[in-house]
């Protein structure tokens, strides 16, 4: 069938606007604030490195971006309500080691993480440390071995809720090691380093971002990071591998958004983060917290989020741990 000529240049501009008009929406986006859900209390790393990126974004895209703190169950509680929330680019996640660790620990979520949550792009990756109150008499991590087997059950550690990095990192090393200690739960990072300071508990295994200004201030003594190899924030303090040969375990932080958020908002919020980690003030912010970016494309995020599922799964089975 022939068109008429006028007809034909009406439809062909037509369809040729379609591109530009996906590009405008694109671009007009964000038009309003935008939340980053947390699923932890404010001070813990979770929440300082939203709080760091969201400010980059703030910046950059000229609307507020707000922290929204929603702690409980590991951090299951916040990513619900963002499996639930519109999938229009106005509700972020932070994403991170502990979402691998859910997906064997909690036997029945209302939500798939790796089904409903779409990768954005990682931003960090950091060490927990082993911090002791600086009145413990343990110096090193042989020494806290030799009390913790001289003093069954009088050692507290304070991690945050069953299933978080901190508890992983301080169970792991509980096996190890071959130690008991009481475990003393509390909603997050923050509430547990409160603690930690009064001297309520012994010991704790929180991210570095959390813990080093007070390692710094001499608040508290660390004894080891939990990577292979030593950080250079802070290259005086040993690896637990040091001692306990074959121990490690990274903490990474990323974003993530509703699943079916578009493929253009996604590729924008990644291109934003990238430029973060690439900027020289934020690459020394990043090291000032002791840790390393965590740049690449959204598939990237997926690939590390299913290979952590797999690796913590394994853990989580072979130790028996189970949320509370």
């Amino acid at each position: 069938m022939k068109l008429p000529r006028r007809n034909f240049l009406h439809l062909a501009a037509g369809a040729a606007a379609l591109p530009m008009a996906s590009i405008a929406r694109a671009q007009a986006y964000p038009t309003r604030p935008v939340r980053i859900v947390v699923g932890f209390p404010p001070g813990g790393g979770a929440d300082i490195t939203a709080r760091l990126i969201g400010q980059w974004l703030s910046e950059r895209l000229g609307q507020p971006f707000i922290i929204d703190n929603r702690p409980g169950a590991g951090s299951n509680i916040a990513t619900e309500a963002v499996v639930r929330a519109p999938a229009d680019g106005y509700t972020l996640l932070i994403v991170g080691t502990f979402n691998a660790f859910n997906a064997t620990l909690y036997d029945k979520l209302n939500f798939n993480f790796i089904r409903d949550i779409a990768p954005v792009a990682g931003i960090i990756v950091v060490p927990n440390v082993m911090v002791v109150h600086p009145s413990f008499p343990a110096k090193t991590i042989l020494e806290f071995i030799a009390y913790s087997e001289s003093n069954p059950g009088k050692v507290n550690m304070g991690s945050g809720t069953p299933g978080a990095a901190m508890h992983m990192s301080g169970e792991l090393f509980k096996i190890m090691a071959g130690i008991e200690m009481v475990h003393v739960f509390y909603r997050g990072a923050g509430p547990t380093l409160t603690d930690l300071l009064a001297g309520q508990v012994q010991v704790s295994f929180p991210t570095m971002p959390a813990s080093i200004e007070h390692i710094r201030a001499g608040r508290l003594r660390a004894l080891a990071v939990t990577t292979a190899t030593r950080s250079e924030a802070l290259p005086d303090v040993p690896t637990v591998g040091e001692f306990l040969p074959g121990y490690e375990g990274s903490n990474w932080y990323g974003l993530g958004v509703p699943k079916a958020t578009s493929a253009e908002i996604v590729d924008q919020l990644n291109k934003e983060v990238n430029v973060a980690l690439d900027d020289p003030k934020m690459k020394a912010r990043l090291a000032d917290l002791g840790g390393t970016s965590l740049p690449g494309s959204p598939v990237q995020l997926g690939k590390l989020i299913a290979e952590e599922s797999e690796k913590w799964g394994k853990v989580i089975r072979a130790a028996n741990i189970k949320a509370e």
